[in-house]
């Protein structure tokens, strides 16, 4: 007979964690800071690649796009999920996490600001790192089809769309990482982790959203084999503004100031108890701080 097994937190539980997780990389020496938004850039700039190497098949792109996107949006959380496991700072996860310590008067909103914007070029800097020196130089895109793809790619995303559309975009794929994030620290094991990490970044990249650091490695790749009419210029102007934005307001008010409303905002005490089931419940209790700890580290 085969028993069902979850081991999760419950909601009110992980928005504290979210808090405590919040306040320990928003006091975090800026150098680590940095570096450890370089790791994260690098990391999910592979997962970028992954994702372009997977729609380069010209018969899908032209009987069944819609199959060839989902394919390629299954694979493509692998990078998220190592991004999370590893404890690397995305900016767009930041504005969950942070948002949420601010709000509860544990991390001063300068604190967040500052990391915000040092998580931001440490994930710049990792991305254009991948694309330029693995990427790049070691030729990975240099020929068609993949050449084509990444060309093609980045067309859409930066010379179809208006700016209110990038930014509404923006909005549904940082709400959907920040769940992935939040569903992350709900999970005590890794296999419940990995499941509640992968579906929402499945859903973002499924629907076509636009996420601020993906697009590091999607536009300046485009960028770097001469996409025609794609600048620096307007990769500022489409591919970082307006998604910035969007994701800011994702992560932070959809689904940081969401959860904070719902469950820390009361004051009142949280049961620190979560379930443990494996064909039955059992109540197990929780350590915020060692919980706090174990995901900094």
């Amino acid at each position: 007979m085969t028993t069902v097994s979850v081991d999760a937190h419950a909601p009110a539980d992980v928005a504290q964690f979210v808090a405590h997780a919040g306040v320990s990389k928003g006091n975090m020496r800026l150098d680590k800071v940095f570096f450890s938004a370089f790791s994260a850039g690098c990391l999910l700039a592979f997962a970028c690649g992954t994702a372009l190497s997977t729609n380069t098949t010209t018969w899908f792109q032209e009987n069944a796009p819609g199959l060839i996107r989902t394919i390629s949006a299954l694979v493509f959380p692998y990078g998220l999920c190592m991004i999370i496991l590893t404890g690397a700072d995305l900016c767009t996860g930041s504005f969950m996490f942070t948002t949420v310590a601010a709000l509860q008067r544990k991390l001063p909103w300068y604190k967040m600001l500052l990391h915000w914007f040092i998580t931001f070029w440490g994930n710049l800097a990792g991305s254009l790192f991948v694309v330029a020196i693995i990427f790049g130089y070691g030729n990975v895109f240099a020929a068609d089809p993949y050449k084509s793809e990444v060309i093609a790619f980045a067309t859409k995303k930066q010379l179809t769309p208006a700016f209110h559309h990038i930014f509404l975009r923006g909005i549904g794929c940082n709400w959907l990482v920040c769940l992935a994030c939040f569903l992350g620290v709900q999970g005590r094991d890794l296999a419940s982790k990995l499941v509640g990490i992968w579906f929402p970044t499945f859903a973002f990249v499924s629907l076509g959203f636009d996420h601020v650091v993906a697009n590091m490695t999607f536009i300046p790749m485009a960028i770097w084999l001469d996409a025609p009419k794609i600048t620096v210029g307007l990769y500022i102007w489409k591919g970082i503004i307006p998604t910035l934005l969007g994701n800011i307001i994702g992560g932070g008010l959809f689904v940081g100031t969401y959860y904070w409303y719902m469950y820390l905002l009361s004051g009142e005490m949280i049961t620190l108890t979560g379930m443990r089931k494996s064909g039955t419940a059992t109540p197990r209790s929780v350590d915020v701080e060692a919980m706090a700890a174990d995901k900094q580290n």
